[in-house]
């Protein structure tokens, strides 16, 4: 993904879906990695996880390649592993359900709660079975889901839960970053989410120990880092105490994170300027549904999804096809995971509402350099779409 515009087939400027915010700052903080020489996981990256884990207030970070990566050191550390059971919402990006089966356990989807896209208790109690060893609970498209109340229904169990926020930077719980409150948390820096580092990912987590365990991990369970080895005067032997995996951020990516983490705020309060703008145009229009927040917290909209319920005059697809033949570049709601070829036979319940939400919801353009004016433009195809021809006018 660049920081250019997309053309559609006719040479159109294309208004993106998502475009990072990233600049000058970002390349000269890469520029000066580069130059100091070492490039590979060291200081940048460890300087990365410490301001993170102060903006979240979380005692320890661990930065990792990838929130997939991330999500597969959780459940090793969560010790999930074959003849297991993990329970995990189909309607969330693949990665989610993959990184259950990297373990050797057996992913057993839940369905979600219509408002927040998330799983809730009621969905995921009548899947308990004496084999449920963990939840993978997502804050999808950056809604925060209610960590206390799936506690209450999974600590008694010993059912350990894995909160993925990959989507989730900067929401907010009952008060806190999401993910402040987790035993373990993962974040993704893919360049769809608010904060990039092109690639790469982050774990959190309260425990010292088990934070060790995941930096050993990461670094191909060596018990001493490339860079502690490096920064010594005399001859480290390092020793590999478990099989472990390459799974490092590079100082690069570090020293990028360290410059998007410094914009968050000026992010999330942009974000939710232009997703309660979106929400007073769309307002009102039979059949459209839009993403709310919780009433337990705040969303970043890191995704800004809209359901197309029966009033609504056309269908999912159609309305793609027309945003896309005006300029706009959408995409379809989150996927089901569950209807997909890798996943087919899979333990499931019946999943009616990720059915319905994954087939009539799409995800409208939101990143941080949108202008009204293309955001008129989105919401005047929809009305017209809805069959009202009204113009579209400043709020």
């Amino acid at each position: 993904m660049v920081a250019g515009r997309a053309r559609g087939r006719d040479g159109t400027v294309m208004i993106p879906v998502m475009r990072p915010w990233i600049g000058e700052a970002e390349a000269a903080a890469a520029a000066a990695a580069i130059a100091s020489g070492w490039v590979a996981q060291g200081p940048r990256v460890a300087e990365f996880e410490t301001a993170f884990a102060a903006a979240l207030g979380v005692e320890h970070a661990v930065a990792v390649s990838s929130c997939t990566a991330a999500l597969h050191l959780a459940l090793i550390a969560a010790g999930i592993g074959p003849g297991d059971e993990v329970i995990v919402p189909s309607l969330s990006f693949i990665a989610t359900t993959n990184a259950v089966r990297y373990v050797g356990a057996t992913p057993v989807f839940a369905d979600v709660d219509e408002a927040t896209l998330n799983l809730v208790p009621d969905t995921v109690e009548p899947l308990l079975t004496d084999r449920t060893r963990g939840v993978i609970l997502v804050d999808q498209a950056g809604v925060p889901a209610d960590l206390d109340r799936m506690r209450k229904l999974c600590e008694p169990r010993g059912v350990t839960i894995v909160e993925d926020a990959a989507c989730a930077i900067g929401a907010e719980y009952r008060g806190r970053p999401v993910g402040a409150s987790a035993f373990l948390a993962a974040f993704s820096f893919h360049p769809r989410k608010l904060l990039t580092t092109g690639e790469g990912g982050m774990l959190v987590t309260p425990d010292e120990n088990v934070a060790g365990r995941l930096r050993r991990l990461r670094e191909h369970g060596m018990d001493i880092s490339a860079a502690q080895r490096h920064a010594s005067s005399q001859p480290v032997l390092e020793h590999y105490l478990e099989v472990g995996f390459n799974y490092r951020m590079t100082d690069i990516q570090a020293a990028i994170g360290l410059v998007q983490l410094s914009k968050l705020d000026q992010l999330i309060a942009r974000r939710r300027d232009l997703a309660r703008r979106y929400q007073d145009l769309l307002a009102g229009i039979p059949g459209l549904a839009t993403v709310r927040d919780p009433d337990y917290g705040t969303t970043n909209y890191q995704a800004f999804w809209v359901e197309l319920t029966e009033g609504f005059p056309v269908r999912r697809d159609e309305l793609l096809r027309l945003l896309a033949d005006s300029g706009v570049s959408a995409r379809r709601g989150i996927m089901a995971a569950h209807l997909e070829p890798a996943y087919a036979g899979s333990p499931c319940s019946a999943l009616p509402v990720t059915e319905r939400l994954s087939a009539n919801s799409l995800i409208l353009p939101l990143f941080h350099e949108m202008t009204e004016e293309e955001q008129d433009l989105v919401v005047s195809v929809i009305r017209a779409a809805a069959g009202l021809h009204d113009a579209v006018g400043r709020s």
